[in-house]
């Protein structure tokens, strides 16, 4: 999380400073119509700029993901970039607009406005005659960048128009990279502020083209076959094997992919439950049913039913050289550690984790299926590793404090959670007051890609 923040933080500070070497002469604005002027450049220069890096992240670039933290870790900037887009750009348009506003109110007065000076380099002049159209259709795009935004916010509103209302933001982010192209201070063009913008919306207007072609990812997609379909009632979850006979690259336990089974709904993320072995070349989900999409899968999905994977993804891949380790998963987040079971079971005889490094997983559901739960204690005792099963019921919450009692070594222990993420937070408050360096031991899957 220190990542996403120095990088969402540090991103938003270098727009300024940029802009600050190129308009130094920003307190000494005399009026306060050359402030509003100056403050308009400054909130859409930082606007269109959370936009740009926003869409360059919509492509799931491989290079970023591991200084990040994953995938996972690079949609919450993705999220975030895009809300300081919507809130500076609601301040660059209230800039633009409120002091006409003001002026037609008659709580200001315009200032005089002397003949406009004469152009001579051609292109800012050619700019100059579209400044009209830009300011219009930008403000148009604001309009629906603030609607598709706000969509994307609101968690009910369905992922299936979700996925096809997002895409839109291809065409609003393309328009303002007109507007901004046009209504950017000309002069600024030639100072190492224009050189960044050049580059953000270039590789901005880049990523729109394939977001809106539908080729994010395309070079991370291969084709397989659902072999096995398995549904546990009481914990109202379907697991599903699929084959991947050619294409997929591997991938570590703990990793997720996008599953499309149906194109009009578009690709979801689930985690892999299974290891990977390239003889036996085979991928598991078990997905829960939480939502409308995933409740009517197992009534749409079949045996031999061709399925699009794109990954894998994600870093939440269990490396670290502690000698113990906490597993903890909440509910559907107890995958994938079925996956890293699985994946241990069958290298004990070459082991790639470190000599004697035992572990304790702590799994606490609200639901019961005890064919799934006997499933997830032979993996335990497949993989050596101690399970500890809190039914929600019977048992009783998951606290900090029933962790420590369990795991005396706990202040040696690296802890893995994946499950909802306010109890997560919460449980890493709780280990932080008593001392755990929670910022290089407490590894966190932020699983939400809206």
């Amino acid at each position: 999380m220190q990542n996403l923040k120095r990088a969402f933080w540090g991103m938003l500070a270098a727009l300024v400073l940029l802009w600050l070497l190129a308009e130094p002469s920003v307190s000494q604005s005399a009026t306060f119509f050359a402030l509003r002027d100056r403050m308009v450049q400054l909130s859409g220069v930082v606007a269109i700029g959370c936009m740009s890096v926003a869409m360059i992240l919509a492509l799931r670039p491989r290079w970023p993901e591991r200084w990040l933290g994953g995938l996972d870790k690079m949609y919450r900037l993705h999220k975030w970039l895009g809300i300081g887009a919507l809130v500076v750009g609601i301040i660059h348009w209230l800039w633009a607009e409120g002091p006409k506003w003001a002026v037609g109110w008659g709580l200001m007065q315009r200032p005089a406005r002397g003949p406009r000076p004469i152009i001579d380099n051609p292109l800012e002049a050619y700019l100059a005659s579209l400044r009209g159209t830009a300011e219009g259709v930008g403000e148009w795009a604001f309009y629906a960048a603030v609607l598709l935004i706000a969509l994307a916010l609101i968690r009910y509103f369905p992922y299936r128009l979700f996925y096809k209302t997002h895409r839109l933001l291809g065409v609003v982010y393309l328009v303002l990279v007109f507007h901004a192209v046009v209504l950017i201070k000309f002069s600024h063009w030639i100072s190492p502020l224009g050189s960044v913008m050049t580059v953000l919306l270039a590789c901005g207007t880049y990523a729109a083209i394939l977001v809106l072609l539908r080729r994010a990812g395309a070079g991370r997609q291969v084709k397989g076959k659902i072999t096995s379909l398995q549904y546990y009632p009481g914990v109202r979850a379907l697991e599903t094997e699929i084959a991947v006979p050619c294409g997929w690259p591997g991938h570590k336990p703990g990793q997720f992919a996008f599953a499309t089974s149906d194109a009009s709904e578009g690709a979801h993320p689930y985690t892999i439950a299974s290891g990977w072995h390239a003889e036996q070349p085979n991928i598991t989900f078990i997905t829960k049913e939480l939502g409308d999409h995933t409740s009517r899968l197992r009534h749409k999905l079949r045996i031999g039913q061709e399925v699009k994977l794109e990954g894998p993804y994600g870093c939440f891949t269990f490396d670290d050289d502690c000698p113990h380790q906490i597993w903890i998963g909440g509910g559907i987040g107890i995958t994938p550690f079925v996956a890293r079971m699985k994946h241990m079971a069958l290298q004990k005889e070459t082991p790639d984790w470190p000599e004697g490094q035992t572990i304790d997983l702590f799994h606490t559901t609200a639901d019961v299926d005890e064919e799934a739960l006997g499933k997830l204690a032979a993996d335990a005792r497949s993989a050596d590793v101690l399970l500890h099963i809190l039914i929600d019921a019977r048992d009783g919450h998951l606290t900090g404090e029933r962790i420590r009692e369990q795991v005396p070594l706990w202040r040696e222990a690296s802890i893995w959670f994946c499950g909802p993420p306010g109890f997560g937070e919460a449980l890493k408050r709780d280990f932080a007051v008593r001392g755990f360096p929670v910022k290089d031991r407490f590894h966190q899957e932020l699983f939400a890609m809206r």
